[in-house]
C-alpha cells in the first residue's frame, strides 16, 4: 500500500531518506515492510547486501513487484500475502530483527486502478476492497442503515454534511443501483455551494475505505502484534497519512513511551514502567525539497520508537479506540 509517487519510471517512497536514517540499514539485519505496495521501501533496504527484508502485504496485485525483487534478491526476499495484523503469525527464523516498517498511505497504481474504486474519479460499480476483505463498499452503500452509514461518515471521514448525503444515498438506492458515479453526483448535490481546497467526495470516500477494509482494527492489532514480535532494541515506525490513523499511533507510542505513577508516595514496584522509548515527540514530515516533487506526500507524518521492554498489557489502547472499532463492526441490515 505504499504511498509512493511514479515519475520517469521510478517510485519515491514518502520520507525515504528520513527513514533510512532512524533503521540504519548499513549495519545489516532482518526488517519486516508490513505494506510492500510497490516494494519502495523494501528494494533500497535490499541494496545493503547484509539485509534480508519480509514483506507483507493484502493486494494480491502486488505481485508484479513481488516477483521483480523475488529474481534480484532470492535468497533475502520472503513475502507474504496476509494482512498486517497477521504479522503474529510470521515465523522469524533468526533473532536479528532490527525493524518493522507502516506505510499506511496508497500507492499510484492503486489509486489509477479504477477497478479497485478508491478514487473517486473512478467508474461503474462500488469496490475499495483492498484484498482479503468480507464485503466492498457497494454492499455498504446498498444494504447499511441509514443511522449506521451516518455513523461511517461522520467518523471515519469528518463529514459534516454526513446526514443530509446519507438521506440522499437512502432515497436514490430505493430506485436504483448506486454506483461510483452516482454516489459522487448525490454528494455534489449536497456539497454544490461549499468551498473546499478538496473534492467534495474525499471526505465520505475515505471513510467508506476505512470501513471496508477495517483499517482501525487493522491498524491497532497491526501495532499490539508488532510490539509481542520485535525483540527488545528494535524499532516500529509509521508512516500516516491522515488525522485518525496519527492519533492512534500517536497515543501508542506516547502512552507508552512515559512512566505512569499515579502518586509520587508509591513504591517503585507499584509504578508502571514505560516499554518504549520515544526519541521524537513530534512526527517527522516531507521537507520542501520532498513536497515539491511529490505533493501529495504533504499529509505524510513518520512516527517511530524503540522498544526498551517485552512486557506489556494494551487493553487501554484497546479500550480508547473501541467507539471507532466497534463502527467497523457494524452489521448490514437483514
Amino acid at each position: 500500500m505504499s504511498a509512493t509517487i511514479k515519475l520517469e519510471n521510478k517510485h519515491f517512497p514518502v520520507l525515504l531518506k528520513e527513514l533510512l536514517s532512524i533503521i540504519s540499514p548499513l549495519y545489516g539485519g532482518t526488517f519486516i515492510d508490513c505494506t510492500f505496495g510497490q516494494g519502495g521501501y523494501s528494494k533500497k533496504i535490499l541494496e545493503e547486501k547484509k539485509n534480508k527484508i519480509i514483506a507483507l502485504d493484502r493486494d494480491q496485485d502486488v505481485n508484479l513487484y513481488v516477483k521483480e525483487i523475488e529474481k534480484k534478491y532470492s535468497n533475502r526476499f520472503n513475502f507474504h500475502n496476509i494482512k498486517f495484523s497477521q504479522i503474529n503469525n510470521l515465523k522469524i527464523k533468526d533473532n536479528d530483527l532490527k525493524a518493522i516498517i507502516f506505510d499506511l498511505g496508497y500507492s499510484l497504481n492503486q489509486i489509477k486502478d479504477l477497478s479497485k474504486g478508491l478514487s473517486f474519479q473512478s467508474k461503474g460499480k462500488l469496490n475499495m476492497k483492498m484484498g482479503l476483505n468480507e464485503f466492498s463498499s457497494h454492499e455498504v452503500i446498498s444494504k447499511m442503515n441509514e443511522k449506521n452509514l451516518v455513523k461511517i461518515f461522520k467518523f471515519f471521514g469528518d463529514e459534516i454534511h454526513a446526514k443530509k448525503i446519507v438521506k440522499k444515498i437512502v432515497e436514490n438506492r430505493k430506485i436504483k443501483t448506486i454506483n461510483t458515479e452516482d454516489l459522487t453526483k448525490i454528494i455534489d448535490d449536497v456539497k454544490k455551494y461549499k468551498n473546499s481546497k478538496i473534492n467534495n467526495s474525499t471526505k465520505v470516500f475515505q471513510a467508506l475505505r476505512i470501513f471496508v477494509n477495517k483499517e482501525i482494527s487493522e491498524l491497532i492489532n497491526g501495532l499490539i502484534n508488532a510490539f509481542h514480535l520485535l525483540p527488545v532494541g528494535g524499532i516500529i515506525l509509521v508512516v500516516t497519512f491522515h488525522s485518525i490513523e496519527d492519533r492512534i499511533v500517536k497515543f501508542f507510542f506516547k502512552n507508552y513511551s512515559e512512566i505512569k505513577n499515579p502518586s509520587r508516595y508509591l513504591p517503585n514496584k507499584n509504578k508502571i514502567l514505560k516499554c518504549f522509548k520515544l526519541t521524537n515527540k513530534k512526527p517527522i514530515i516531507p521537507n520542501s525539497e520532498e513536497l515539491k516533487l511529490n505533493p501529495s506526500s504533504r499529509s505524510a507524518k513518520l512516527r517511530f520508537v524503540t522498544k526498551i521492554s517485552n512486557q506489556y498489557n494494551f487493553d487501554d489502547f484497546k479500550k480508547k479506540f473501541e467507539y471507532l472499532t466497534d463502527i467497523e463492526n457494524l452489521q448490514f441490515d437483514k
